[in-house]
């Protein structure tokens, strides 16, 4: 099997790999690039971690995840706001262990309304100023924050940023290399604007990054896990990819995959249904390999 050389697995896709693991189930499928997690990372140490990422010889494409800092001011808001400083420099840490081609991509994920809260637009403005607040860090480390919007359902607890629109527009305060988004085709399929939001995010030079995975119903008791292969749901990811294609954007693609099942299946097999599936729904879009691949 011809492996794409534009996928990336993310790691969350393998959720049960350790670090070694994953990078070896991944190189021995042929893919050429890992997104990585911040607890199997931690669990080995960042300096480790980097130089197991280096004898791999995959690139890095993103580092997930942080954000969760809607909270009021107070201890808590202050613990994430450090801990997220940390998440910057591991990124930047990891991109310069991968391969040519890493990217220092550190995907956000706002967190959802504080407890007794209805506020959505003041839990978003926390969001900004949050960033506001870690984009300096960002921009001396070289990292790029990517936004990420989840699908509405998770905006109560988990996000609630939930259009690419409303990441564009936080983003829109900040230099797109500090600031981008995270395009995430499970959560985006069914917004009616989003060909215009991606090619405003073209046109912005937002995109930091794009992930694919696919949907379908009925879901299940935990939504989380609600996630499959690409081709197994009903997202357009031909038309979503193309669109996401056509704004420039050339980088690596990732898979990833939150589904119980899944990760209950021997690692390495799941790359490489992952390999398959991506190359049958998500190659056919892709107009070019970049040349650093």
């Amino acid at each position: 099997m011809i492996v794409d050389p534009r996928l990336s697995i993310n790691q969350a896709t393998i959720k049960h790999a350790d670090l070694a693991t994953a990078l070896r189930v991944t190189a021995e499928a042929g893919v050429q690039a890992i997104g990585l997690w911040r607890e199997p990372v931690q669990e080995v140490g960042l300096a480790t971690a980097a130089s197991m990422l280096a004898d791999s010889g995959l690139r890095f494409t993103t580092h997930c995840r942080s954000g969760f800092f809607t909270m009021p001011e107070g201890a808590a808001r202050r613990a994430s706001i450090d801990d997220n400083r940390v998440a910057i420099e591991e990124a930047a840490t990891l991109a310069a262990a991968g391969a040519e081609g890493s990217t220092a991509i550190l995907v956000l994920v706002a967190g959802g309304l504080p407890e007794g809260s209805c506020d959505l637009v003041g839990a978003r403005e926390r969001v900004r100023d949050a960033i506001g607040e870690l984009a300096p860090d960002a921009s001396v480390a070289g990292v790029t924050l990517a936004i990420e919007p989840l699908h509405p359902m998770y905006a109560s607890d988990r996000c609630v940023v939930s259009t690419l629109g409303q990441a564009l527009d936080i983003a829109a305060d900040f230099e797109p290399h500090v600031v981008g988004a995270t395009v995430d085709t499970f959560h985006i399929w069914w917004d009616p604007d989003i060909l215009a939001s991606i090619a405003r995010a073209g046109r912005e030079g937002r995109i930091a990054t794009y992930q694919v995975c696919d949907w379908k119903t009925p879901l299940p008791a935990d939504v989380l896990l609600s996630r499959h292969y690409p081709g197994d749901g009903v997202v357009d990811l031909a038309t979503l990819t193309a669109a996401v294609e056509a704004t420039g954007y050339d980088r690596d693609i990732e898979v990833e995959i939150f589904n119980e099942d899944i990760w209950n299946t021997e690692p390495g097999q799941v790359v490489r249904r992952t390999a398959a599936t991506f190359g049958a729904t998500v190659s056919p879009s892709l107009s070019s390999v970049a040349d650093s691949h």
